[in-house]
């Protein structure tokens, strides 16, 4: 079994992954999770975890060219957004500590995925998937989502359904919500 000895915080403020199989719906979840958790005074913040090799920057253009040529980091910035872009080359992939460093304050940090991290985590799992549970190989899993009863479970099982109790569950979780 994983063990997670503590709670991880960024800049003081509490971090729950949502971790499942691909197909589960984690990144509906955590969507729907977003405009509660806001409207709940929130500032939340998000990581995603991807396995394969994904590019968000584009052939030819000045940013991608920036990083081509060698630059360590480019940041493109826009009247909207930045996007920082730190290639890391042959050194180790940053692990979620190292990565939440670098982000701004938040009142909760959201990842998806980090399935090895030592943070708490909500499991989303739908049994038609076909796929394992992964709450009994990993003690870190505080709750699972799902959309069926999940008999033996000794964690909460949360509706899927009901993105609301899911964040009435992360608000009590991070001392938001009393009750």
């Amino acid at each position: 079994m994983t063990k997670s000895s503590a709670t991880l915080t960024a800049h003081g403020a509490p971090v729950m992954a949502l971790i499942g199989w691909s197909g589960s719906g984690k990144t509906t979840l955590l969507t729907a999770l977003l405009p509660l958790l806001g409207g709940a005074g929130l500032r939340v913040s998000t990581l995603k975890h991807a396995h394969h090799k994904v590019d968000p920057d584009q052939p030819g253009k000045d940013s991608f060219r920036h990083r081509e040529a060698g630059a360590h980091e480019t940041m493109l910035a826009t009247a909207e957004r930045f996007v920082l872009f730190h290639d890391h080359g042959a050194a180790a992939e940053p692990d979620l500590p190292a990565l939440l460093a670098r982000m701004a304050p938040a009142d909760l940090y959201l990842a998806e995925g980090f399935k090895a991290a030592a943070v708490e985590k909500i499991e989303v799992h739908r049994p038609e998937l076909g796929k394992a549970p992964l709450w009994p190989e990993q003690d870190d899993v505080i709750a699972v989502a799902c959309d069926v009863p999940l008999p033996g479970c000794d964690r909460p099982v949360l509706p899927l359904g009901d993105p609301p109790a899911v964040a009435r569950f992360l608000l009590r979780r991070c001392g938001r919500l009393i009750a």
